[in-house]
């Protein structure tokens, strides 16, 4: 918050503005992908959240600045979703590395990862923003409910939800 503060003591002119788009619009285009699931997407929402934000400038407390940021990409996402009625999936882009696997070992890695991105996407939107979080951006849980206005209990607890049905859902089909 001071950070922020800092930032707008100019008056959120272009220089400040430019400051904050540098500090947040990564962790932005992130939380908008875990919504949305679409990288090309994520990347435009998160420049119409920055857009919204010069927009309405004039009218942003500096203290509650990356709280509105965060609201605004996440009904942007919301509309998004419910626009184009997308289904949530996730992607695994992990490299592969050991030229030495078997057909059967690629075979019985591509499907756990179906199965864990069904799982994934199974979760609800609640359950999913938090597992993402934690796990693709190594976010703490008082950083997350920093970052979503929760208290750090109620990550912890979607966190476990999660963590609950992704083991099941794993586990039933393993």
């Amino acid at each position: 918050m001071a950070k922020e503060r800092n930032i707008f003591e100019r008056g959120f002119d272009l220089e400040s503005f430019k400051q904050f788009f540098d500090d947040h619009f990564t962790e932005i285009k992130n939380f908008i992908y875990y919504k949305t699931s679409a990288v090309d997407i994520s990347e435009d929402l998160a420049q119409e959240c920055f857009l919204k934000v010069w927009e309405r400038r004039e009218k942003i407390n500096p203290e509650t600045a990356k709280n509105y940021l965060y609201t605004v990409a996440k009904n942007l996402a919301v509309d998004h979703i419910k626009k184009q009625k997308s289904f949530f999936t996730f992607i695994n882009k992990k490299q592969k590395t050991d030229d030495g696997e078997t057909p059967l070992y690629v075979l019985e890695e591509k499907e756990f990862d179906q199965q864990l991105q069904k799982a994934i996407a199974d979760l609800t939107e609640k359950q999913r923003v938090v597992f993402l979080m934690n796990r693709i951006d190594d976010l703490t849980y008082k950083e997350i409910a920093g970052r979503l206005g929760l208290s750090v209990k109620a990550v912890e607890k979607r966190m476990m939800q999660a963590l609950k049905l992704l083991k099941e859902q794993i586990a039933q089909k393993i």
